[in-house]
């Protein structure tokens, strides 16, 4: 996938039209609550900046259900991007339309301009209803970097369409460089043995990363709420635990698959079951072998499985992660997913970590620098492993 970069772009006296991802966490007063993404993108914005160009941002935040909502704008991460370049960070009234069209233009070498929420515009994720949106982004910049991983799975006017408009001037940020590295490499060229851990509720937003990886995995990991859709089709009584009925068949070809092409698989061996979903529930300890009792549910994987689980990834050259084992919002329940974060932060191997609660339990204990790559999209990174393309980079030059 050699697809052109940012440092093979000339920047001096250029503006250089980026899409980032500012689609940060904001708490009730509109401050933000973990900046991170913004830290991800200044790379490549200070290295624009130190190579004579200016710098014209576009991102969106949240999902505004009719046009404009103030409480999605932009402006905080304007401020919060100001504070972090120690300079000036101006912020547009729209992404489009004549007021920014004048601003861009009179943007100056070593200048920033951050747009307003590109989703405020319909056509930012329809851009069949409207093929002027992304042509109207394109004549604000005179190069294209797309730095937004974590929207690359999206075919929307800002990461897909809009490259168009830059013939060999459509280039790749340093943050995406390094997922498309990490994750390319993870699956064309694995250190082995190369065990994977997938977790999270549901077994049909995994299904298909799970089939992909079947020919280049060593040892599968199944936990959190997936794990009792496997249980069940294993003819394992799961109680009130999270299932996909549905999905049992597909679980059932999976585990047939394993068996067949000789992949350790890994389920939990006991289980942490509360009386009710709650933080303060009552708990208790049991072997999955047991079955789950029929007015209890699991939460987390138990102490036999940590250990256990723990024992083995020690045996892994390469370990992928994606998804929480256990209710981790609920602290009471968060022991298992922690304590494989803590486990893969200690191996000599090349670990990476794919996006959403696994990223927040890794970050939440300050363990990131640790890992060989924590991911920044959760989504863009499960589609990455599953098809090995996304629409985001297809766009970008060769």
């Amino acid at each position: 996938m050699a697809k052109l970069k940012l440092q093979d772009l000339d920047l001096k006296g250029k503006k250089v039209l980026m899409r980032v991802d500012f689609n940060v966490p904001l708490q009730k007063d509109g401050t933000i609550s973990d900046d991170t993404r913004i830290r991800e993108s200044l790379p490549s914005i200070q290295y624009i900046l130190e190579h004579g160009g200016a710098v014209i941002l576009m991102s969106h935040l949240g999902r505004p259900k009719a046009g404009r909502d103030p409480a999605l704008s932009l402006a905080p991460c304007a401020k919060a991007l100001a504070d972090l370049l120690h300079k000036p960070v101006q912020m547009a009234p729209d992404c489009i339309g004549p007021e920014v069209q004048r601003l861009a233009g009179a943007l100056q070498p070593g200048q920033v301009l951050l747009l307003e929420n590109l989703r405020f515009h319909p056509a930012e994720e329809k851009p069949e209803s409207d093929a002027s949106f992304a042509q109207k982004l394109a004549q604000l910049g005179n190069v294209y970097v797309n730095d937004a991983f974590g929207t690359a799975h999206r075919t929307h006017s800002s990461t897909a369409v809009i490259a168009k408009y830059f013939p060999d001037r459509a280039a790749a940020g340093f943050l995406m460089q390094k997922e498309i590295d990490f994750l390319i490499n993870l699956v064309e060229h694995p250190k082995h043995p190369f065990h994977a851990i997938i977790g999270g509720a549901k077994v049909s937003t995994k299904i298909g990363v799970l089939q992909s990886l079947l020919s280049k995995v060593d040892a599968f990991y199944i936990g959190g709420g997936m794990a009792y859709t496997f249980f069940k089709a294993q003819g394992i009584a799961i109680g009130k635990s999270i299932c996909e009925d549905e999905q049992i068949p597909v679980a059932q070809k999976f585990l047939k698959s394993c068996r067949e092409m000789g992949k350790e698989l890994h389920l939990p061996a006991d289980i942490i079951v509360a009386d009710a979903y709650k933080p303060d529930a009552q708990q208790k300890t049991i072997e999955i072998s047991q079955g789950i009792p029929t007015e209890w549910e699991g939460m987390d994987i138990g102490p036999q499985t940590i250990s256990e689980w723990t024992q083995s990834l020690k045996r892994a050259q390469t370990v992928f992660w994606n998804g929480p084992v256990g209710v981790f919002e609920f602290p009471r329940f968060a022991k298992g997913t922690q304590s494989i974060a803590e486990a893969l932060a200690s191996l000599h191997a090349i670990t990476v970590v794919g996006g959403g609660d696994s990223v927040a339990a890794v970050n939440q204990l300050h363990l990131a620098p640790k890992f060989s790559h924590v991911s920044t999209g959760g989504g863009a990174s499960l589609e990455l492993l599953e098809y090995g393309h996304l629409p985001g980079i297809d766009a970008l030059s060769d």
